[in-house]
C-alpha cells in the first residue's frame, strides 16, 4: 500500500528486512531439531546462530535472485556467506522452499492480526465511551431513508459496538486457524526429514504443526483468514455509510470533526465534507476485493503449485496494512464525531408528529376496529400530513371516525417520546453486560 494508507507498525511485518529474519529463525530452530536427532552436527547447527546479531542485506539477496531466479536459495546463498560454506551446507536438510514461505506467511499473518485484534479493542472503546455518552439522546429511525419511528444515538453506537465485537471474535478466529506451520518437506510426506522437526519449529515459532501439508499449508486457512477480513472491512463501510448520511445538509445529526484550517473544497469555502468516512469507504472497498483472490487459491494442481504465490504477495501486506489504517482512522471518527441532538429532535419533528403512526394504529386495533380499518384511518391523516402540512395529532383529533374510538388525552399520550426508550436499558445490558 501507499504511504498515505499504511501505519508503520503493519507495514514493518511485510519488510523484506522482517521477512528475512522470520526465515532465518525457521532454520535457524530446523538446524537445532536435526542437531538434536543427530542428523547434523551439534557444532554445525550452532553456528547457524552466529547469523543472529547480522542484518541481512536485501541489496544482495536481490542480486543472488537476479542470477538465481529462486527467493529462498537466493536468501540461504547469502546466509552462507554470512556463517560460512562450511557450516551452511547443513542448512535447509529435508526442507523445501514452501516449509520456510508457508510457514514465514503465517507468521507474518499472526503477527498482523494480532495488530488488527488491537485495533479492534480501541474502536470497541470508542462506540462504548461514545453510546453511553448518548444512551438517551433521541433521534429518529429511518427504513429505506425514509422516517421510522424513534430511537436514540446510543443505540446506533451500540448496534456498531456489537457487530464490531462479533468481527473481533471472527479475527480471533481467524488467527487461530491460520497459525500453523510446515515443515514437511517435499510433497509433505516428511521422507527426508523428521516430523519433529516440524513441531520444534512450530513451538519455538508459536505456531501448531499444519496436520497435513502437502508440501504447502492449505489454503482454505488463508481463505477463511482474508474472507474475515472481509467482513470487518464491509461493517467498516456500513459505519461510515451512517455518519455520511448523517452529515448531510438537510440532515446534520453528526459530522465528522472539522480542525482548525481544514479546508473543505478548493472551490466552495464553506464546504465541511465528510471525507474520512468516504476515505474509508473506499479503503473497505480494497480489503474486500482480497477475498476472491484468496477463494481461489484454495484450488491447487496436486502437491503444489505456484499460482496462489503471486497473489498472497500483493492481497497479504495489502489487505491487512489498508485494514489496520482503516480501523485507526475509524476510531478517530468515532471519538471525534460532533453529535447534534437539537438537529436530531428537529428532524423527528420535521413531519408533525407522523413517526407515532403505529402507536395510533395499535391503540384504535385495541379499542375493537379491525386492523384494515385502522390503517386505513391513520394513513388517511397522514397523508394530509405528508401532502398538506397538516399536523398528525390535530388531524387525528378532528376526524370524527378516529375519535369515536378514542379520547383527546388517549390520543395525547400516544406522541410520548418515552415510550420508545423504555427498553433501551435492556438493550445495552444484552450489548455490553451488567
Amino acid at each position: 500500500m501507499i504511504p498515505r494508507y499504511s501505519r508503520p507498525e503493519m507495514v514493518a511485518i511485510w519488510s523484506p528486512e522482517n521477512k528475512f529474519r522470520i526465515w532465518y529463525e525457521i532454520e535457524a530452530h530446523a538446524c537445532d531439531a536435526q542437531a538434536a536427532l543427530g542428523v547434523i552436527p551439534k557444532e554445525s547447527a550452532a553456528a547457524v546462530w552466529k547469523a543472529k546479531d547480522a542484518k541481512f542485506d536485501v541489496a544482495r539477496i536481490d542480486e543472488i535472485e537476479a542470477v538465481t531466479k529462486h527467493d529462498v536459495i537466493a536468501f540461504l546463498t547469502h546466509l552462507a556467506e554470512i556463517i560460512g560454506n562450511d557450516e551452511a551446507r547443513f542448512v535447509h536438510q529435508g526442507m523445501t522452499s514452501s516449509d520456510v514461505l508457508d510457514t514465514c506467511f503465517n507468521v507474518q499473518l499472526v503477527e498482523a492480526a494480532d495488530i488488527l485484534l488491537a485495533d479492534v479493542d480501541k474502536l470497541l472503546a470508542a462506540l462504548k465511551r461514545r453510546a453511553y455518552e448518548h444512551k438517551d439522546t433521541i433521534r429518529i429511525g429511518r427504513s429505506h431513508g425514509i422516517h421510522a419511528e424513534p430511537t436514540t444515538m446510543g443505540l446506533t453506537f451500540a448496534r456498531f459496538y456489537a457487530e464490531m465485537d462479533r468481527n473481533k471474535a471472527r479475527l480471533q478466529v481467524a488467527r487461530d486457524e491460520i497459525a500453523t506451520g510446515a515443515i514437511s518437506g517435499a510433497v509433505g510426506t516428511f521422507a527426508n526429514i523428521d516430523p519433529s522437526v516440524e513441531e520444534h519449529v512450530c513451538e519455538q515459532l508459536g505456531l501448531k504443526p499444519e496436520p497435513i501439508s502437502t508440501q504447502v499449508i492449505p489454503r482454505d486457512r488463508h481463505a477463511a483468514f482474508f474472507a474475515a477480513l472481509g467482513v470487518v472491512a464491509a461493517s467498516i463501510e456500513n459505519v461510515a455509510t451512517e455518519v455520511r448520511h448523517m452529515q448531510r445538509t438537510e440532515v446534520l445529526e453528526a459530522e465528522e470533526y472539522f480542525a482548525p484550517g481544514q479546508k473543505g473544497s478548493s472551490a466552495m469555502p464553506h464546504k465541511r465534507n465528510p471525507v474520512l468516512t468516504e476515505n474509508l469507504t473506499g479503503l473497505s472497498r480494497v480489503v474486500r476485493m482480497v477475498v476472491v483472490p484468496a477463494m481461489e487459491n484454495v484450488a491447487l494442481w496436486h502437491e503444489r503449485d505456484i499460482s496462489h504465490s503471486s497473489v498472497e504477495r500483493n492481497i497479504g501486506p495489502d489487505s491487512t496494512i489498508t485494514l489496520d489504517f482503516a480501523l485507526h482512522r475509524l476510531t478517530m471518527v468515532i471519538d471525534k464525531l460532533l453529535v447534534y441532538p437539537d438537529n436530531m429532535l428537529k428532524n423527528m419533528n420535521k413531519f408533525r408528529g407522523l413517526v407515532h403512526s403505529q402507536r395510533v394504529l395499535l391503540a384504535l386495533t385495541q379499542k375493537g376496529l379491525s386492523r384494515e380499518d385502522s390503517y386505513r384511518l391513520v394513513q388517511r391523516n397522514a397523508m394530509r400530513v405528508w401532502e398538506e402540512d397538516a399536523d398528525f395529532m390535530t388531524e387525528l383529533k378532528a376526524d370524527p371516525e378516529v375519535t369515536a374510538a378514542l379520547t383527546d388525552a388517549e390520543i395525547d399520550d400516544k406522541f410520548d417520546l418515552g415510550y420508545h426508550t423504555k427498553h433501551v436499558d435492556t438493550i445495552f445490558k444484552r450489548v455490553f453486560g451488567e
